[in-house]
């Protein structure tokens, strides 16, 4: 029962975590986006515009959901669930600081401490792009089928060149598990410089931050909701509930890549001590902090370049980065092997 309440606690917690920063996400979008553009972004609901998220949940909530008169009801209403569970669900596996004690009994900082936690992320987030090609058929609706085609051709092209640059972690690490990961990359080259992967894994590394922005359909890569070409894309038809899902889908999703990239890559939650703080606190604050770097390069890029062309799109993936991938995996073989 007490293995219970604590995993249901952290159940909690996480999630609980991952919804408002996710809600809070929007609003840092907009203020950096409007600094870059020389505009003020919000600044009228609440303090400083705080409550701007609030008000647009609430507004959201209230409108009133709208099913095309020729849609197929069953998939245009699964659609959404589709793409928010399977977002969330994948966080069940992500360690947010180190093992710590209470009351002689060991809790670990990850709801779901699995071995194959890698491949488990890849396959929530492959699971995600149905709900994406449900909501684009069952719409009933060029513009939306031809959204969902393209989002499908994206992710599951990307998904290819994501998987292929992690392998090169996985290798050093010698094990799928984000815990040891992590651990591998504790300790110091030549006394100062951080252990992290980011270092001998620079292509993967590389490969990996194109790879995830093209997963999550945001720009430079936001072909499937190009709204000068498809008004908005797969989620068209949508309004009320069902579009605040797929929008809260996508900013879990950056969330997502944001912590697997700061897990392989960044050392997760190593970091140096801070001062008066506790272990487990500590780790949170460095995973946060690394998280939100990443985050703050993909509202950085929204606001700085266009739009690619959809062949562009595909010719980057399969003809760079598919290549440099597989030479990244050779490359950290032989030196695994030899050094």
């Amino acid at each position: 029962m007490a293995e219970f309440f604590i995993t249901l606690i952290k159940i909690i917690v996480l999630f609980g975590g991952v919804l408002t920063v996710m809600a809070y996400l929007t609003y840092f979008e907009r203020k950096v986006v409007a600094r870059m553009q020389s505009r003020i972004g919000p600044n009228r609901t609440g303090p400083i515009g705080l409550m701007q998220p609030l008000a647009d949940g609430l507004k959201l909530l209230t409108k009133e959901p709208f099913v095309p008169r020729r849609a197929d009801k069953v998939v245009f209403l699964l659609a959404p669930v589709l793409a928010f569970i399977p977002a969330l669900l994948t966080w069940a596996v992500v360690p947010f600081g180190p093992d710590f004690t209470v009351l002689g009994r060991k809790i670990s900082m990850v709801v779901a401490d699995v071995n194959v936690a890698l491949i488990y992320m890849l396959a929530m987030s492959s699971v995600g792009v149905y709900g994406i090609i449900m909501a684009g058929w069952g719409s009933n609706n060029k513009y939306a089928v031809m959204g969902a085609l393209r989002s499908s051709a994206q992710v599951i092209s990307y998904e290819v060149a994501l998987g292929l640059s992690l392998i090169g972690t996985i290798m050093i690490a010698g094990s799928l598990n984000l815990g040891d990961i992590i651990h591998a990359q504790q300790g110091t080259y030549v006394g100062f410089v951080p252990r992290w992967n980011v270092i001998p894994q620079i292509v993967g590394f590389t490969l990996f931050l194109t790879s995830a922005i093209a997963e999550t359909n945001r720009a430079p890569f936001d072909l499937p909701e190009a709204e000068s070409e498809l008004v908005a894309g797969y989620h068209v038809e949508y309004s009320g509930f069902g579009f605040a899902m797929f929008f809260l889908a996508e900013y879990i999703n950056m969330l997502t890549v944001s912590a697997v990239a700061s897990v392989a890559f960044l050392g997760g939650w190593l970091g140096p001590a801070i001062p008066f703080v506790p272990a487990p606190i500590n780790g949170v604050v460095w995973m946060l902090l690394k998280m939100s770097i990443f985050i703050f390069f993909y509202f950085w890029l929204r606001s700085t370049l266009p739009r690619f062309r959809y062949d562009q799109l595909m010719s980057l993936c399969w003809k760079v980065m598919l290549p440099l991938a597989l030479l990244n995996i050779l490359v950290t073989g032989i030196v695994k092997l030899f050094v």
